[in-house]
């Protein structure tokens, strides 16, 4: 089965899910050569290998090589959902003491904040910030927008990954976009997680409204919304 690579972003996290071979050939140049093209502007990746059937040693060559790549750039790449066949192989080749390795993605994703947690203790970044919404060039918007306006920004395209970044950033405040769903559980368990966080839902036309007015708009909702949380 040829290799295909689902990918999407959790917060500062990219999740690659890998389906079919990791083999010499083909396959390690699509992997090698993804992972690298979004290295311009993303530095921390997950591998979820559940899907992974066979890997063999030009395989784990490009995922060494691919590890060394993101640390060298201050980030790093972990693996979840592991299958006994593929982490049998790293235990014999001693990889499982480079590469870092987790049960869930959640696991993955949160080992990502702790770091960063850790690293920047003592340092005083601004509020943290949930944006979530479908369209990715509005998140695009978003993060800039309000990094730039001094708040540390996380977002999601979904809400299942929205539920993940509520728990491991625990955000004082949630911007959502409009008709955001999921499969009931995770509907329900999302409601119930934005019960103590102050919302701000954008409206329908949000991404087609001139620019200048959403952006004062945007900005004064979130100092009310913050301002009322405070007092």
């Amino acid at each position: 089965m040829p290799l295909s690579l689902n990918t999407r972003g959790v917060g500062r996290v990219t999740v690659i899910a890998c389906c079919g071979r990791i083999v010499a050939g083909s396959e390690t140049e699509s992997l090698r050569s993804h992972i690298t093209g979004m290295m311009r502007d993303r530095k921390n990746f997950v591998l979820h290998l559940g899907e992974v059937g066979f890997i063999d040693s030009s395989g784990l060559g490009t995922m060494v090589r691919l590890l060394t790549s993101t640390r060298q750039s201050r980030g790093d790449l972990k693996l979840c959902n592991v299958p006994q066949p593929i982490e049998k192989v790293l235990h014999l080749t001693n990889l499982d003491q480079l590469f870092e390795t987790h049960d869930s993605e959640e696991s993955a994703i949160s080992a990502f904040y702790q770091r960063r947690a850790a690293e920047d203790s003592g340092a005083t970044p601004g509020p943290p910030v949930l944006c979530v919404d479908q369209n990715t060039d509005v998140l695009a918007y978003l993060r800039e927008l309000l990094r730039r306006g001094g708040y540390d920004v996380h977002t999601s395209g979904s809400l299942r990954d929205a539920l993940i970044l509520m728990r491991v950033t625990r955000p004082v405040l949630l911007v959502l976009g409009p008709k955001m769903s999921a499969a009931p559980a995770t509907q329900q368990a999302f409601t119930e997680a934005c019960c103590a966080v102050p919302i701000i839902e954008l409206r329908d036309d949000f991404s087609t409204l001139e620019a200048a007015e959403a952006t004062s708009r945007l900005l004064e909702e979130i100092q009310e919304k913050l301002a009322q949380k405070a007092s």
